[in-house]
């Protein structure tokens, strides 16, 4: 009976203002509009965020505790990987030295506190970008990786890079730089020029490690970085 009620009461309201000359009643206005398009925003941002974390550690648990190839027979931890899973801008390395094996993280060693000041003169910190290998577990004695392991290890880091999309990957040195770029070129003459790779600019440049014993090849390699740090604000 209310309901029956106040539907009486509008429709004579209605007929009052249809003899009054009323013809069309104003729409209320929209208020912090902004705000919820930015509040939107924030919140998808933080979900896409979110779903790389998921997808990273899913690949962690593909992973496990892997024995796919030789090098598993002396390592101490798998190193998968460490950083933001959202990251603009991506590292890749060849391989876990000593230090790494030990912690279970990329870059710690000496190459890793070369590694740091880079991201740092670029006004980054190592929390906002993401940094892997192209293997997993410390090959022997730090020799080269064999075409065998980077086979078998190549495709959990091709799974990461899917999942974090980086607009820049920096490859480090002639491994790194070979297996994404899939060429026999060597870092001398690929380094210090954009190449794409599935709709990421890569940038090839020197090892810190290679750094470390060639001091006079800094240079040239924040040459490089400056390229990226460019790049990045542009794009």
């Amino acid at each position: 009976m209310e309901k029956k009620a106040a539907a009486q009461q509008l429709r004579r309201r209605l007929e009052d203002l249809i003899d009054q000359g009323v013809t069309e009643l104003p729409r209320p206005r929209r208020k912090h509009a902004p705000a919820a398009v930015s509040e939107a925003t924030a919140i998808k941002a933080k979900s896409e965020a979110g779903d790389n974390a998921v997808k990273l550690q899913a690949i962690r648990n593909e992973l496990g505790d892997c024995t796919r190839c030789k090098l598993s027979k002396g390592r101490t931890n798998i190193v998968f990987g460490v950083g933001d899973p959202n990251a603009k801008l991506m590292f890749i390395g060849e391989g876990p030295g000593r230090d790494e094996d030990l912690k279970g993280e990329p870059f710690v060693g000496r190459a890793g506190q070369l590694l740091t000041k880079m991201i740092e003169a670029m006004g980054l910190k190592r929390s906002d970008v993401y940094i892997a290998n192209i293997v997993k577990c410390r090959p022997p004695d730090n020799r080269y990786p064999e075409p065998d392991e980077v086979e078998t290890c190549q495709p959990f880091l091709m799974k990461q890079i899917a999942a974090i999309r980086p607009k820049v990957a920096i490859t480090l040195g002639n491994l790194a730089t070979q297996t994404l770029l899939q060429t026999k070129t060597g870092i001398t003459a690929l380094h210090g020029t954009f190449r794409e790779w599935n709709g990421i600019q890569v940038m090839p440049t020197y090892h810190p490690a290679f750094l470390l014993r060639n001091p006079n090849m800094k240079k040239p390699c924040w040459e490089d970085l400056k390229k990226v740090i460019q790049y990045l604000k542009e794009n």
